[in-house]
């Protein structure tokens, strides 16, 4: 099966690590998973509207959005004139197996440079967040349901994927009932189950830094639209190799989701 035949539908992509290994090297790089998150969370853009976002040059955003389009996360959207390309992302959320992506230290690694770089995107959105209160921009009704919450609850792995099974459906039916209404703002939702192995006799605590209190009623979401990090170029890339040195890295701004789909990203 090739990579145009991957299972997907009009919001999710699903990658495997062995038919898609060059479409998940490709994406594993810090600018463009940051490029498919913006193209995610604003809509269709150009390579310079982006330049102008990432603080990038246009040919080094115009160079990795090629290259995303070559695996299939962006095409060309309608184009406002004849000047410049405008580019959309494929699909809402890019996911894998955990399992499948586990088998590998490759698979190993890009999960963790993914999941590191939805925690980057929670830290920017917390910013967003403090600087829109701040300047008023939000109003009294989002004071009380904003917020985030750390917990660490006792599970089986079956009783996890429970709780990720219903959060999820209900998201979905919660989103298209808020669909059409106009009081509906992006809100980013991040969530994370990540079990922790019992602490030894004797040893610092691992978890020590887990529970910082119940201080709010956030979440996570589990797939990855795009963010993570890594400097790597996905074989079959040569043809656009002398451009690779626009091929700078920087923060990544956009959402993110994992494996999650993120699902995670997520």
């Amino acid at each position: 099966m090739t990579t145009e035949e991957t299972r997907r539908d009009d919001t999710r992509r699903v990658l495997d690590p062995e038919r898609d290994a060059a479409a998940l090297k490709a994406l594993t790089h810090p600018l463009r998973v940051r490029l498919l998150g913006l193209l995610r969370q604003h809509g269709p853009a150009t390579a310079s509207e982006l330049a102008a976002r990432t603080g990038e040059s246009s040919a080094s955003t115009s160079y990795h959005l090629r290259v995303l389009a070559k695996y299939a996360f962006v095409t060309e959207a309608v184009h406002r004139d004849g000047r410049e390309r405008r580019w959309r992302a494929e699909h809402l959320v890019t996911s894998w197996s955990n399992e499948a992506m586990g088998a590998s230290s490759e698979g190993r690694a890009a999960i963790a440079a993914l999941r590191r770089r939805q925690v980057e995107h929670l830290a920017s959105s917390l910013d967003q967040h403090e600087a829109d209160v701040e300047a008023g921009r939000l109003g009294q009704e989002w004071r009380e349901p904003s917020g985030i919450t750390d917990l660490l609850p006792r599970l089986t792995p079956g009783s996890v994927v429970e709780l990720r099974r219903v959060f999820e459906e209900r998201l979905a039916e919660l989103t298209t009932q808020d669909a059409e209404d106009p009081r509906a703002l992006q809100v980013v939702v991040l969530t994370a189950t990540l079990p922790l192995a019992p602490e030894a006799a004797g040893t610092g605590s691992a978890s020590a830094a887990g529970n910082t209190g119940n201080t709010g009623n956030t979440g996570d979401t589990g797939d990855t639209t795009g963010d993570t990090t890594g400097d790597t170029e996905s074989a079959g890339d040569t043809e656009e190799a002398a451009d690779a040195s626009a091929g700078r890295s920087a923060p990544a701004t956009g959402r993110a989701e994992d494996g999650p789909d993120a699902r995670s990203a997520r």
